[in-house]
């Protein structure tokens, strides 16, 4: 068999069918979703950010409480408070700005650390 053939046979091994490739699970909205998010933010010291994020998100007054910044906060520091917002963990936060890309009604911006001044 010479590498050409090689090749092919690997290329059709990869390129499945439509009908054998698996099926994504469909959902309609994000309270269908499991309450553990993709990854879980981890306690103590060895998690916390510390003083090295550039950018922080904040949660603007617009925001709708659709959940898609929870759903693909790769960190999983976004959480839901008991009236249905959401409220950011910055302890944890690397500030991605996953949560900012996603989010349908523009509510959440991604602001420089330098210009917030904590009181």
């Amino acid at each position: 068999m010479n590498l050409t053939e090689s090749k092919k046979d690997k290329w059709k091994k990869i390129n499945k069918s439509k009908e054998e490739r698996p099926k994504i699970q469909e959902y309609n909205n994000w309270e269908e979703l499991s309450p553990i998010p993709v990854s879980l933010p981890i306690e103590g010291n060895i998690g916390e950010t510390g003083d090295w994020r550039t950018f922080r998100p904040i949660i603007k007054e617009s925001c709708t409480k659709c959940g898609i910044c929870w759903m693909y906060c790769p960190e999983g520091v976004i959480k839901k408070k008991e009236d249905d917002s959401f409220e950011i963990d910055l302890k944890y936060c690397k500030g991605c700005g996953i949560c900012a890309k996603e989010c349908p009604t523009n509510s959440i911006e991604m602001v420089r650390e330098s210009d917030i001044k904590d009181g």
